[in-house]
């Protein structure tokens, strides 16, 4: 079987926010294959953002996990899953692990860097979080979410000027 037809079905599906119709081809797509290997992480990868995006986060951690027992360097989905604990408050720890070690693959990376600056400020290490979420606005400087968790850390840094400016 040929999973890549139900691959592409399933992107074309979440390209248009149509989650749970989209998490449904990459299941027929992981059906289709004979035995999951490395470079299927990312079906697993993309159906766990369906069902993230589908409010289904019990199923989306286990394709996460399961894209990770795959491919245990994966920068996308360290720092997807990462991130998502850090904004559940769940397994930071863990999830700055995730996300540092993603981060050294991919130095250069304005949403990687802007989750290790997030989950350094819901670690209570504000002064870290303010400097790698400055290099994130740097990398990404149109990025909103990127902006906002800088205000946040400039805030909890009581740097209140600068935290109404961003």
């Amino acid at each position: 079987h040929n999973a890549a037809p139900r691959m592409l079905e399933g992107d074309l599906l979440r390209g248009r926010q149509r989650y749970q119709e989209a998490a449904a081809a990459y299941t027929g797509a992981i059906a289709d294959m004979r035995d999951a290997k490395r470079s299927n992480w990312v079906v697993f990868y993309s159906r766990g953002i369906a069902y993230e995006r589908s409010h289904r986060w019990d199923k989306a951690e286990a394709d996460f996990k399961h894209a990770l027992k795959l491919a245990p360097d994966q920068p996308a989905v360290l720092n997807y899953l990462g991130y998502s604990w850090t904004e559940m408050g769940q397994h930071l720890a863990e999830a700055r692990a995730m996300i540092q070690k993603a981060a050294e693959s991919r130095p250069n990376d304005g949403a990687i860097t802007d989750s290790l600056g997030w989950v350094m400020l819901r670690q209570g290490q504000t002064a870290d979080a303010v400097s790698t979420l400055e290099r994130a606005v740097e990398l990404e400087p149109e990025d909103s979410t990127i902006n906002g968790h800088l205000g946040d850390a400039y805030w909890a840094a009581g740097r209140t000027l600068a935290a109404a400016y961003q």
